[in-house]
């Protein structure tokens, strides 16, 4: 069995995300779905705990599908998460053509240091224009984002509204 790390802000997860660990899971059997944090440096829309369970929760139906999905947090770069881990190879979702020139600079950045390859798994054609950003700024103006979320993201994403 092959175990690989799925990094990323998740900020917050969306269905492009949980498709890449389906995938994942699908072709590699574990995946390490890691929030990766600067704890100096403070950001995002929700707190390292909120991405926490948002993730987890997103993830169970996966689990109880059978599929081994373990979620974490590290602060740092992935390559020592991928150390940390004990990973086999970085998986990372592609969603465009411009995903791909950023990921691969990185992947081969990743790799000259460390060894560890990384894998693309591309998104489906109907989840590809889904971003956290987008989400975000759709919910923070009271947009309908239930399509592109798990349901259990909804709530979270109803608490960024401003208070009128």
């Amino acid at each position: 069995m092959t175990t690989v790390l799925y990094p990323g802000s998740f900020d917050p997860i969306h269905l492009g995300h949980l498709d890449v660990v389906a995938q994942a899971v699908e072709l590699f059997g574990t995946v390490v779905v890691a929030t990766m944090h600067n704890p100096s440096k403070p950001s995002g829309a929700f707190t390292l705990d909120e991405r926490l369970r948002m993730i987890d929760d997103a993830v169970a139906p996966l689990r109880a599908a059978g599929g081994e999905v373990r979620v974490a947090s590290f602060a740092g770069l992935a390559i020592d998460a991928a150390r940390e881990f004990e990973v086999d190879f970085i998986v990372k979702g592609l969603r465009t053509s411009g995903d791909f020139e950023v990921e691969q600079q990185m992947a081969h950045t990743n790799h000259a240091v460390s060894g560890v390859r990384t894998v693309y798994v591309p998104c489906r054609p109907d989840l590809s224009y889904i971003s956290s950003r987008f989400i975000r700024e759709i919910a923070h103006y009271g947009g309908d984002v239930a399509a592109m979320v798990p349901p259990n993201v909804v709530p979270f994403l109803q608490r960024t509204r401003p208070s009128a």
